[in-house]
Parts: structure tokens; sequence; C-alpha cells
């Protein structure tokens, strides 16, 4: 059996699937009910791969004794064993090493001896201001409140060493035994949410410590060439790298030169992860592929720079994209809905963490299983290649040594409950399940019908993160990115239509001509090759339009430049122009609250997959009209409950099988399911979940 993961997508001996998968943290349960438990999660859900997160702190509480995989210290340590009843009951594996895994744990999941507070070896992280980031501990303190520890310099010496030995260790004793195709590990997942949960925090957050500052220094050396180059591009007259300081104070940048600057800054945050990702990678050397799970944009009003700026996917060479969830209920909050997009959109790759489980530590529109199917047919419709169940079973099994926060069960109302017995979501995974393991291949490969893309400068994110406003623009060339690119993201909503992102710094003629119509912010810089790159893409025929900022007149290094600008001031084109047009031709919502996603099978314009995403303020049946081309529409029309959501695979212009929820226990909402495509009607006869997998009816009363 031979896996891979191309372009996001996961391949089974050159077959492409997509990946849906659960969670089981076994480190939480008594190891007698891990056959059970893995067994009613797969029969009950259709889940034939599980994740798992392997705790550091679990597995070698003692730096001085080599971690335990086999379960001799302790039963619940034999990781081997569960692996080996992962394999017995015919389900796959995604190993999760970490080192940091969050999951609730203590710590994060790293022991406590790789603590600075403990280990004077260890180099803490540190922010602007000097100060180290904090993670909460494993201990209660004298006011009965969770200790909060610092984190580790991730390029710190001791760290770096006691990592390498961790995943050294974990590849020997444990993935050379159980990777497929002899095992069933097909994939390992590294790190959490960035390093440290950290990929949504500003930019001023980490990392600061020496040994962050000198691979920052590093990095300015290898991308100048020289000191000289660096002090012309930047009006500097520093005599050793060593003298030069990154940007620490919180504020807009008072000339070219600083926001140039606060573009080396962004430049060190993604070179951070990828250097992280890579050397952990390494010593871990799977032979199976390696992804991440990065975690959305935050809720502040830079969010979107400070993520842009550090989740470049396109230079981690190798390591795969992934994403999570946890950041509110996208059917009823904007702002989340918007971050959650992004993160979907940003790079091809499979959700690694959706919430099916946790109302009490969220939110409790998560107890219905409505809130978690709307987010994970969103992702799929926006561009991801997989979904997750996080997680799929409830645990109640673990000591304080793992978790001193939280009671059990972990988590609350999970599709598998801590009695081991399944719960209606088990019923909703399972039609989800079943219904892309039948067509997901083709869903993956249908093309997604969208209309404008946003053309993303990275550096341009890296000086906006630094602005204090919730302005778009500020003076001094006016580099602007997020929020640019947030309203841009609301106003393609508003109208209905569709939108991707394309990476400027790492795209050539051809990934452009996929994406016809380019919008971007601009800003008094922009690299050479950009400025060549989006001028060659004009003479092609296709458009690019500034919606804000200067049109760059200097390269990378500040030099005169104005090839953009001799480009969008040709006859015909303007550098102004507006973001609309009749480019785009997808479904629209006529009546109803919802959102609506097409996309194509190759070869066939009335064949493909229709997302309906049902608001939770919707009243009454959702009418869309559908191009089928060559002129042709089709009307839909979908009943379902607030909050929830729809996929019908359209079949030659009629209603192939389909998903639908009819339920949102949360919004109290109940309604009998229909369905109809141009007067063609599948209607349920009681308030139901209605599903049509390989031609069969199936209905979810839960």
């Amino acid at each position: 059996m031979r896996i891979e993961l191309r372009d996001g997508v996961l391949h089974t001996d050159g077959a492409p699937g997509l990946l849906a998968t659960a969670d089981y943290p076994y480190y939480r349960d008594n190891p007698s009910v891990w056959r059970d438990r893995l067994r009613t999660l797969r029969d009950a859900t259709g889940i034939r791969c599980v994740t798992s997160y392997i705790p550091w702190r679990h597995h070698q509480p003692d730096p001085d004794v080599l971690p335990d995989f086999t379960g001799t210290t302790r039963p619940d340590r034999d990781l081997l064993g569960y692996l080996r009843i992962c394999a017995e009951l015919g389900l796959s594996v995604i190993a999760k090493p970490g080192p940091f895994i969050h999951a609730e744990t203590n710590y994060g999941g790293l022991p406590d001896w790789i603590c600075p507070a403990h280990n004077p070896e260890v180099e803490a992280i540190l922010d602007a201001e000097g100060d180290p980031g904090l993670w909460p501990g494993s201990r209660l303190g004298a006011d009965g409140k969770v200790e909060r520890w610092p984190l580790p310099a991730p390029l710190g010496a001791y760290f770096t060493a006691r990592v390498g030995d961790w995943m050294r260790a974990v590849s020997k004793e444990v993935l050379q035994a159980t990777t497929a195709p002899n095992g069933p590990v097909v994939l390992v997942q590294i790190a959490n949410e960035g390093l440290f949960t950290d990929g949504a925090l500003p930019l001023w957050c980490y990392d600061y410590s020496a040994p962050g500052l000198a691979f920052f220094r590093s990095g300015l050396s290898g991308y100048y060439g020289s000191l000289d180059a660096y002090n012309q591009a930047h009006g500097t007259d520093h005599d050793d790298w060593a003298r030069i300081e990154p940007p620490r104070e919180r504020r807009t940048a008072a000339s070219v030169q600083e926001q140039l600057a606060r573009a080396d800054w962004g430049r060190y945050h993604a070179d951070l992860l990828a250097a992280a990702y890579h050397g952990w990678s390494e010593a871990l050397a799977p032979e199976v592929p390696v992804l991440v799970n990065v975690n959305p944009p935050a809720e502040h009003v830079h969010s979107f720079d400070d993520w842009l700026s550090r989740v470049r996917p396109e230079r981690w060479n190798g390591i795969n994209y992934g994403f999570t969830n946890w950041m509110g209920v996208v059917s009823t909050d904007h702002d989340a809905h918007a971050r959650y997009v992004l993160a979907a959109k940003r790079a091809p790759g499979p959700n690694m963490e959706e919430n099916w489980g946790f109302s009490e530590l969220y939110d409790r529109a998560y107890a219905a299983g409505a809130t978690s199917f709307h987010q994970s047919v969103l992702a799929l419709a926006a561009g991801a290649t997989g979904v997750n169940v996080y997680t799929g079973v409830a645990t109640s099994g673990w000591g304080e040594d793992m978790d001193v926060m939280h009671a059990p069960p972990y988590p609350d109302c999970p599709p598998i409950d801590a009695e081991g017995r399944p719960t209606g979501k088990a019923g909703t995974v399972r039609m989800l399940a079943d219904f892309f393991g039948l067509h997901g291949g083709e869903f993956l490969a249908a093309r997604q019908m969208t209309g404008p893309s946003w053309a993303l400068y990275a550096p341009y994110a890296a000086v906006a993160a630094w602005t204090p406003s919730d302005r778009a623009a500020e003076p001094i060339g006016g580099a602007a990115c997020g929020r640019p690119l947030r309203a841009f993201h609301e106003r393609m909503r508003t109208e209905g239509r569709d939108y991707r992102v394309v990476d400027l710094e790492s795209a050539d003629l051809d990934a452009l001509a996929d994406h016809p119509h380019l919008v971007l912010h601009g800003g008094a810089f922009m690299h050479r090759r950009v400025q060549e790159l989006l001028a060659g893409h004009l003479a092609a025929g296709h458009r690019v339009d500034l919606i804000g900022g200067e049109v760059p007149q200097l390269d990378e290094l500040l030099r005169p430049c104005t090839v953009l600008a001799e480009a969008l001031a040709a006859p015909g084109r303007s550098a102004a122009a507006p973001a609309d047009g009749p480019l785009f031709d997808g479904p629209q919502v006529v009546t109803g609250s919802a959102d609506a996603y097409w996309r194509t099978v190759a070869g066939a314009a009335d064949t493909g997959y229709l997302t309906v995403l049902i608001q939770s303020d919707n009243e009454g049946p959702v009418t869309v009209s559908l191009p089928l081309g060559g002129g042709r529409t089709a009307e839909v029309t979908v009943e379902g409950a607030k909050g929830g959501a729809a996929v019908l695979r359209i079949v030659a212009g009629g209603l192939g099988d389909f998903l639908l929820t009819g339920l949102n226990s949360f919004l109290s909402s109940a309604v009998v399911p229909m369905v109809a495509v141009d007067g063609e009607k599948v209607v349920g006869q009681v308030p139901a979940d209605l599903a049509r997998v390989g031609g069969s009816l199936r209905v979810l009363t839960h």
C-alpha cells in the first residue's frame, strides 16, 4: 500500500479519497476499554481512520528514563498494544507525537522537566517585552488555580536536542513497527496549531529569545546577502548582524524602511515555523507523509495579518497543510465564519480537528450534531480535503498527571459516550462518512466555481499586523492585507460569490492563469519578480484589481521598480478597477438565509456538488438558482433545520445522492426535511436528518 498526499489530497495506491477521521485519546481511557471503544466508533460512525496524539509527558515523565511505549511502567502507556488493536479492527491511524499537543493536557503535553521554570538548561520563548510565553502547567497553586508555566524557545539547544531524542524514540520504538503497509499508521502529524498553539498569536508575542534572534539575524544574512545590502535597503549603518534589532513597538510604521523591517520580522515567523517543522520531522523520519494542523486566525482586528505572515505552507517543502476549528459557531458568527473559511482556503489540506463533542468547554451549540455537521461541510465546500471528529469517543480514565483542569467525561457530548454507547451524533457522522466514502474522490476532483481570487502578498500582512487601528490602510505606502481581505470575504459572501486565495511569492504564470481575476491591496514596495508576474498576468489578458493603497513604485530592496505600475497604466487597464463585474456564474440564493457553494465534475457543467449552509436565523425553505451551463439553470429547494446544511450530488441536472440535516436540538429546530431539484422532490415523513447514499434512503430521528 502506497500512501501519498498530493496537493493536500490523500492518495492510496494512486487512488484519491477524502480523508475522514475521528480522534481517540487512548491515554485518557482505561486500556481495558480501548478495543470496545474503537470497535463501536468504527461500527457506529463508519470512520475507518483514527487520529491519536502521543503525549510526551505521558510516555516519558522522567528525563533519565527512556519513554515507555509498551505499558511496562503503566498499562495506559502501551501505545504499541493500542496500535495493534487498531490494526486488528481494520482501522488506520494518524499518529500525532507533538512534541506539544495541547489537547487539554497539562502543560500542553510537554513533560514538566522540559519547562524553563524547572530546568535552567531550557531557554524560554520570549515576547517583545522580554517576558516569557506562558501555558497552564501541571499543578494547582495555593489559590486553587492552575499555575502558568513558561514555554521553551523552539530553537533552544537543549529543547531541540531533547525533542530530537523524543522523536527518534517514537520513530524507532513505534513507527518502524507500525507504519503502513505493515501496520496501521498511514500519516503523521507534528506540532499543534503553529508550534505551541501559537499560530494565531500577534507577531510581537514570540520569539525574541537569544536562539530565536540568532535565527532571525541568520535569516537576514541569507536574504540580503551582505550587511552593505541590508544597510542600503534599510538606511542603516550596522557593522555587525548582531546589532540589528527586531521591531518591538506596536505602532504603525513611520517610514518605508520601517515597513521593510516589519516585513523581515514576518518572514522570520514563517521561517521559524518551517525550521521547527523540518527539524522535528527529520528527527522522526517517518516513511509516510507528514502534516500539521494550523489554527485559524484569532478574533483581534489584526489577526488575519498575523496569521498570513506566519502561515506560509509554500515554504514548508514536504510538510503538508492541515487546520483546526475552535473559534466559534460559524452558522451564527460572521467573524468566526470568515476566519474558518480562510483556514480552509489558505492551502489544500484536511480539517484535522472539528468540534463534535465539546459543548460545555466551548459553546452549548455543539450539543447538537447539526452545528458540527454544518462546519464540517462548510470546510469541504471552501476547499478542505478531509473532515475530522474531535473527539469521536468520550473518555474518563486519566489521572492528574495528564489533566488537572477538566473533569470527566472528555468531551461531554461526542458520537460515542463515556459508557461506549453511540449517541445521536453517531448517525450523523455515519451519513457524512458513508456519503464521502462513496463520492469523496469525485467531490475533491470537481472544480470549485469561484469569482475573483485574493492575491496574497505576505509582506504587506507583516507590515499591517502592527497597525493598531482598525483602518485597512495607513500612510507611508498604505500596505495592508488582512483587513481588506476580510472586507473582500464579506463582500463576496454578501454577493453570493465564492473565491480562492493564491500566494504571489510562490506562484508562476501557469498557476496564476487558473485565477483570471486577481484582487489585492497595494503598497509602496513589492518584489520585482511579483511585479513582473502580475504584469505578465495582465499581458495574457487577465485582470488585476488594486482595491486600495499605492501602486508599488519600489522593489523588495526599496529600489525603483515600476513594472506593475506601467502594466496597470497600459491602455484599457486601471490601477484601481472595482472588484466586480460579470466574471462569475455560480449559485445564487434566491430565498432564505444561507450560503451556497457549487463545484462541477470535469467535462459536465450539469454534474457536480451543491453545498447549502443554512444560517441560524433562517426561516422557511432555501431556494438556490443553480447554473448548469449552456444558459440552463436549475431551481434547487432545501428545507432543513436552522444552522443545518445540505450536500447534493447533482447528476445531469437531476438529484442524485444527498445529505440534509432536519434537526438542531440546540436551536429547537425540527423540520420535516425536503430537497427538490426542478420539481424532482424527496420529502421526509417526520422531522429528521435525511440522506440518500448509493441510492438508498436513510432517515435519522436521533
